[in-house]
């Protein structure tokens, strides 16, 4: 498919459709520039290290999740920059709580046969992979964040 049919395919899109996209590619964006950091300075904004969100879902939420994970993986093939799994996980997290819908990143590593070790990152919310979802299988979980909404720690509360 040529540029123009591309362009003209997205101007026949719904509006609604046009913004997830380009809030998507925004999204897509941010993450990539948080890549570049210090992962000790952008893991708190994650959500709560080690902890995941519940695989139940609120089912009014699951076509807002499903249209966020086609964006997300729509947009990442247009980007001028690199746009893969991390990426990506940041991305669907951030759309995700800008719509008050819980989700949990997880961070994963393995072993190739050549011996090289490799990462991956993967989104869940509720019982559906937002993203990463290919292959997460072969991966050994090293880390997870829980991006909980409306939970909020109660003065004096304390979680060790």
């Amino acid at each position: 498919m040529n540029i123009l049919n591309k362009a003209g395919a997205f101007f026949r899109m719904d509006m609604t459709t046009k913004w997830l996209l380009v809030e998507a590619y925004f999204y897509l964006a941010w993450a990539r520039y948080l890549k570049v950091k210090s992962f000790s300075k952008v893991a708190p904004a994650l959500g709560e290290k080690m902890a995941e969100t519940t695989y139940s879902h609120n089912s009014a939420n699951i076509k807002k999740i499903k249209n966020i994970s086609n964006a997300i993986r729509i947009m990442s093939r247009y980007t001028f920059w690199e746009s893969e799994c991390l990426v990506k996980a940041m991305a669907g997290m951030k759309m995700l709580e800008k719509r008050q819908i819980e989700s949990t990143l997880y961070l994963g590593t393995a072993k190739e046969k050549s011996g090289e070790f490799v990462a991956h990152a993967w989104l869940r919310s509720g019982s559906f992979y937002v993203s990463g979802s290919e292959g997460m299988e072969r991966f050994t979980v090293v880390a997870k964040f829980a991006k909980e909404i409306g939970h909020k720690k109660l003065e004096g509360e304390n979680y060790g």
